[in-house]
């Protein structure tokens, strides 16, 4: 083999190194991520640093963005003030009305896709598009009468007045509906013939191929209740039994005074820790549920 033949073979071996542009929209879509991210990232990394801050040094120089001296001081005094700001008793209850929201909402809203998209039954579309135009009001509108059934059933002070109200999502039932409109009948024809009921039929062969979307109704579900912040105001006024929401509502207008900022901003921290363990474990299913068609097989 010649010296030239040799220089071609190995010039051919090389793959040829090829920049690869990016497009000035593609840079600008990122600027603005990135802003974004900032805006949102900038208050949420102050209130966590402020509540590692002394007493002295926030009232001395409160936009340091770092603390010069990392102290707990103002979570111990949390914790030792419990009878006047129980923060771990609201954390409990909020714990409790979003888990049982979240998973009665999941089980209401299966039911009722199943029932609007695989039952047949008279004016079924009729009353699901008369439900889809009623959620367009604004919940602002159904306040005051929703209150005033909450307090003639004598829910109010109890678990029951944020967890009953909200659990017929219509956009949810709609998402769900959706869904499951995508699975083709045939599964259902073929049970049939295998003599299996409605009840089989949702059990055995659509909870299982809804089920990522199932994991996000409940994700948003339970965080959705965890960050209601007017109603729990105004169906809870016992200091024991309030949603952390609402207890922190509470503690600002008790807390209120410049030099009690670091407490405040603490408690704020213990509100925001279920949600961000939730997102941490869950992140991996809820990003499986964004691809609708990952329950069916073949």
């Amino acid at each position: 083999m010649s010296a030239a033949t040799t220089v071609n073979v190995a010039s051919a071996a090389i793959p040829e190194n090829k920049t690869k542009k990016v497009s000035p929209s593609l840079i600008a879509v990122y600027v603005v991520l990135v802003v974004l991210a900032v805006v949102w990232l900038l208050p949420v990394i102050y209130t966590v640093t402020t509540s590692f801050k002394s007493v002295a040094e926030f009232t001395s120089n409160a936009f340091n963005f770092l603390p010069a001296k990392w102290v707990l001081d103002n979570y111990m005094m949390l914790i030792e003030a419990s009878a006047s700001y129980p923060v771990l008793n609201w954390l409990g209850n909020s714990l409790i009305i979003s888990t049982v929201f979240a998973v009665l909402s999941v089980c209401i809203v299966a039911l009722a896709g199943f029932g609007y998209s695989r039952l047949n039954f008279k004016y079924r579309d009729t009353l699901f598009f008369v439900l889809l135009l009623i959620s367009m009001f604004p919940a602002v509108v159904n306040m005051i009468p929703q209150y005033r059934i909450i307090a003639s059933l004598g829910w109010v002070n109890t678990y029951w007045a944020c967890i009953i109200p909200g659990l017929g999502n219509v956009a949810n039932i709609f998402l769900v509906r959706n869904f499951m409109k995508g699975i083709p009948k045939e599964l259902d024809e073929a049970a049939e013939i295998d003599g299996a009921t409605d009840f089989q039929i949702f059990t055995r062969i659509m909870l299982p191929a809804i089920r990522p979307i199932l994991i996000v109704i409940f994700l948003f579900s339970f965080t959705g209740a965890w960050n209601d912040f007017l109603w729990p105001t105004l169906v809870f006024n016992d200091i024991n039994k309030m949603p952390v929401t609402a207890g922190l509502q509470l503690l600002s207008n008790q807390m209120g005074q410049y030099n009690q900022m670091g407490s405040l901003m603490a408690a704020t921290c213990m509100a925001i820790i279920p949600t961000l363990l939730l997102f941490l474990f869950a992140q991996k299913y809820f990003l499986q549920s964004l691809n609708i068609t990952s329950g069916l097989k073949g």
